[in-house]
């Protein structure tokens, strides 16, 4: 597919959103973060909380595109499966790289296969992806709206009402709740090595986040419709508007939360997903007020590279480390952080400098790859 060829303003949009995943994955240090750049510390969606479910429902718009137009170039529908399947594959692979890079195999860097965290961004993508892919290629659409409710409401009812083994009652408390108490009986000690009670990405937390992809094929179907454009256009500013009241008023009885994934989280992220479309897809492909989008765009473009190749790098930079004369452990991470950005700023600023730049690195070499027309899929 060429770029000439897609909805131009999805793909920016995707560059934003992986622009946002590099800019809170990155700062200078975590000790001195805006607080809106870091999660809520649980209830509650901060700026950053907002950029994963955004991406799940960007690869929902995708796959009403993509699928659609390979099934009306006449490929078999054997042939897509099996696309579908090599996708999820090297996505959840993907996944494991990078959690467990480098495998001990350089950096003296402690590795054990008992311990390798299982879950993550890139294998809940992958599983995501499965799920609604098949689901768009193999069902109606009016029972696609019913799965995606029904999936939300039993998830909230799970929830709220299952008694917690161990626990005695059903609640949203961290590492308490029944979401984590399936972690760790499945995953062990394969969970997230930042809590090892739950994993943010978990097994039943990822039920309702194919509810975000599936709100998003949604969207494509309606965006590939033949209405007008204008028309389009506000009934996606209606419907996110709708999607956040829907979200805010059940977050009183299932709050928004990012680790849970729940269902108000779902409809809230969704309802402000569709904002920010619309506002790209009316200034971009309606009004094609373009001048802004290129670097957007190079992102975009090369998504799952640029988050994979930077996560390498971002643990390679921690890695490689030495001691100086004052008998200091310095790794090249914290050499160039200090030296460069904390040297003449306050540590805040300076860690949102550093973030800022590790952006414009990789935008830097991302270009080279757009000048070349050189676009990596998975």
């Amino acid at each position: 597919m060429k770029p000439s060829d897609r909805l131009v303003s999805l793909d920016v949009f995707r560059g934003i959103t992986i622009m946002g995943m590099i800019l809170v994955n990155n700062p200078g240090t975590w000790s001195a973060v805006y607080p809106q750049l870091l999660h809520a510390e649980w209830h509650g969606c901060t700026f950053t909380d907002l950029i994963f479910p955004f991406f799940l429902f960007i690869v929902g718009v995708a796959i009403s595109y993509s699928l659609t137009k390979r099934k009306a170039q006449g490929g078999s529908m054997k042939s897509l499966y099996l696309n579908i399947i090599r996708r999820t594959v090297i996505l959840f692979l993907l996944g494991i790289i990078l959690n467990g890079f480098p495998f001990g195999l350089l950096f003296g860097h402690q590795f054990s296969w008992e311990t390798l965290r299982i879950p993550g961004v890139l294998q809940r993508i992958a599983v995501v992806y499965f799920v609604a892919a098949f689901l768009f290629l193999t069902t109606s659409t009016k029972f696609q709206y019913w799965f995606t409710a029904s999936i939300l409401v039993l998830y909230a009812a799970v929830m709220s009402l299952i008694p917690v083994p161990g626990v005695g009652y059903a609640n949203f408390e961290p590492g308490k709740n029944l979401s984590a108490w399936i972690d760790q009986i499945i995953l062990g000690a394969h969970i997230w090595s930042g809590t090892k009670l739950w994993d943010p990405e978990g097994i039943l937390s990822t039920i309702p986040a194919i509810g975000s992809a599936m709100l998003g094929i949604f969207t494509g179907n309606w965006l590939r419709s033949e209405s007008d454009q204008k028309e389009k256009v506000v009934y996606l500013f209606i419907w996110a508007n709708v999607l956040m009241l829907a979200g805010w008023i059940w977050s009183f009885w299932f709050p928004l939360n990012k680790n849970l994934w729940t269902s108000s989280y779902v409809l809230w992220t969704a309802g402000l997903a569709l904002h920010f479309l619309g506002f790209c897809y009316w200034f971009i492909d309606v009004k094609k007020v373009t001048w802004w989008t290129k670097p957007f765009l190079v992102y975009g473009m090369n998504a799952i590279t640029v988050f994979f190749l930077s996560g390498i790098l971002g643990r390679i930079m921690y890695m490689v480390k030495w001691t100086d004369a004052a008998g200091n452990v310095v790794t090249i991470k914290s050499y160039l952080f200090d030296n460069f950005f904390l040297s003449w700023l306050e540590p805040i600023n300076a860690s949102l400098a550093w973030a800022i730049f590790y952006i414009l690195f990789w935008l830097g070499l991302m270009w080279i790859l757009y000048a070349k027309k050189i676009f990596i899929k998975v």
